[in-house]
């Protein structure tokens, strides 16, 4: 299964860019930082991001350098010859999913933390998965365990 998942820091704002046939994308890299023991120094690795479409938009007019940005998706590898003639190798993530990660009183872009700067096409994915989860438990907190009682297979209902 080819899934990634990362959170970072943009290294610089990104830019929209069109293909030929008018898709949106943009490429970005990402500052993630690496595990490390107490004492040690803080290390970085710069992960390269590809977004396509409304995902690239979006990014390009919500996101600027330095934002911490949260990145699901897929990596994608892939080879060339460069000009002087060596093999050159390519490694990126093309983004599935973006979240925001960056509370709202530390961003620096539009983003208000309920919507997108007042725009109705997006709505904010963490409020979202709050109100499920508050929701979901208050549903099953009425039951008890002797309301499954009844619906539990015996030795005699099992097929084996």
């Amino acid at each position: 299964m080819n899934n990634v998942s990362l959170i970072g820091r943009l290294t610089a704002d990104p830019e929209l860019r069109h293909t030929q046939s008018g898709t949106a994308t943009t490429r970005f890299s990402i500052a993630v930082d690496r595990r490390v023991r107490a004492g040690e120094e803080r290390q970085a690795d710069f992960i390269n991001i590809v977004a396509w479409s409304q995902r690239a938009e979006m990014i390009c007019k919500y996101f600027s350098k330095g934002q911490r940005i949260g990145i699901t998706g897929s990596i994608r590898t892939g080879s060339y010859t460069a000009q002087d003639g060596t093999k050159r190798y390519t490694f990126e993530v093309w983004a599935d999913n973006v979240d925001f990660c960056d509370s709202k009183n530390s961003s620096s872009s539009s983003y208000n933390g309920n919507s997108y700067d007042g725009g109705n096409s997006y709505s904010n994915t963490y409020n979202n998965r709050q109100s499920y989860r508050q929701e979901s438990a208050t549903s099953y907190s009425n039951g008890s365990n002797d309301d499954f009682a009844d619906e539990m297979p015996t030795d005699e209902d099992l097929p084996f």
